[in-house]
């Protein structure tokens, strides 16, 4: 998460303003999407192809005929805050478009404002040419009910087909779960679109979010954005092992009906776990519009690279490449320095520098540097073979009764 947005800000985003899009699909589709890693990618472009569009048609070429282009980074991501299985996108785009300048050069031109009606629209936009791409994949029936239908990839995986449908309901084996609330509060909705907050709407289960942004000056809350998009399915201070058997997941904030933890059998939830991993060769990070590696505007947008160090460290830094290919590889103590402001090569005493004590290559060095700090070396033994786990614990046994 930290090395993937310090690359971003770095050498992907340019300095202009950002705004995030957060688009979650019908709970209907979710299992679908969930495995289906061709289906969710096209579904991903024609969800950022409408954003981009949007951002076009609004401020076009300043009245000119220059051409106009976004850009955006797109983050999938697969759970819920209580682990069940729902892919959605989270679509870091840049707040405006760049059009050619004197010369052919980009100019960027930010987008004025941004009201709750336009995102009605734009729920509306993306919700008619993704169900238009259902129909026309043969995932759901051409009528009103919109019926999803069997397809080939569960009648050769139904194992797989069978783990992504539990963890998106929350049943066997990826449940039953229990729930621990304030107190229950009943919501209605519609059917059409609708606004549910400032910059949010909702359309025939398709929800849109856009009221993140940062500015291109605000450097922490730029970087603060680009983390949350690439952070982890779930922290492990969230995690709680109970004294009867269960795990409790907390919740960041409520649910709308007033639960703010769940409780789960370890077995069910590995099972969200293993749902979580995405499919084969699928990309969780997309890049779009001028930024992405085919644009011919890519080179001419980005930041520029930063100047070289006298003293740095070998693995940060790598050979000249081409002005769109800079990302580096990081090292660990630059990272905690960058998330947490932890300088593991300063003193926590004196504050002086401090030098690299051993390296650990294989086995020997590992026992040795062990053996000087006075811990086992012995590895423990393996636990023996046991059947195939159960629900452990007993009051989820007794609820399944």
């Amino acid at each position: 998460m930290a090395q993937t947005a310090a690359n971003l800000l770095e050498h992907v985003l340019p300095r202009v303003p950002l705004r995030q899009f957060v688009l979650t699909f019908p709970f209907e589709l979710r299992t679908r999407l969930a495995y289906d890693g061709a289906l969710l990618g096209t579904a991903s472009r024609i969800v950022v192809d409408s954003i981009l569009g949007f951002y076009r048609r609004r401020i076009g070429g300043g009245g000119t005929r220059s051409p106009s282009k976004g850009g955006a980074v797109t983050v999938v991501q697969r759970l819920s805050a209580d682990l069940r299985l729902n892919p959605h996108l989270h679509i870091v785009a840049l707040d405006g478009v760049f059009v050619a300048g004197p010369g052919g050069t980009p100019v960027f031109q930010p987008l004025p404002e941004l009201a709750t009606r336009d995102v009605a629209d734009l729920v509306q936009v993306v919700r008619a040419r993704v169900v238009r791409l259902l129909i026309h994949q043969g995932v759901v029936e051409d009528d009103d009910t919109l019926t999803v239908l069997t397809d080939d990839i569960a009648e050769r995986e139904p194992a797989l087909a069978r783990l992504a449908a539990a963890a998106v309901s929350g049943l066997a084996p990826a449940g039953p779960e229990r729930r621990n609330g304030l107190h229950p509060v009943t919501l209605r909705g519609r059917r059409h679109s609708q606004s549910t907050a400032p910059l949010c709407a909702t359309d025939l289960g398709f929800s849109l979010h856009a009221a993140t942004t940062a500015t291109a000056e605000d450097e922490r809350g730029r970087e603060a954005l680009v983390r949350y998009i690439l952070r982890p399915p779930v922290a492990q201070e969230r995690l709680e092992l109970l004294p009867d058997d269960l795990v409790r997941i907390h919740l960041r904030r409520p649910f709308a009906d007033g639960t703010v933890a769940v409780d789960l059998d370890p077995l069910s939830l590995l099972c969200r776990l293993c749902a979580a991993v995405p499919p084969p060769r699928f990309n969780t990070v997309r890049y779009a519009g001028v930024l992405a590696a085919a644009s011919s505007w890519r080179a001419l947008v980005v930041p520029p690279p930063p100047e070289p160090t006298p003293h740095h460290h070998p693995g940060s830094t790598t050979a000249a490449k081409a002005p769109t290919h800079r990302s580096v590889w990081r090292p660990w103590h630059e990272l905690l320095k960058r998330t947490f402001d932890v300088d593991l090569q300063a003193c926590s005493r004196c504050g002086g520098h401090m030098k690299l004590k051993a390296i650990l290559t294989g086995s020997e060095s590992t026992q040795r540097l062990l053996r000087s700090m006075g811990e086992p070396t012995d590895p423990p033994r393996r636990a023996p073979a046991r059947d195939p786990p159960t629900y452990k614990s007993r009051v989820l046994r007794r609820q399944r009764r």
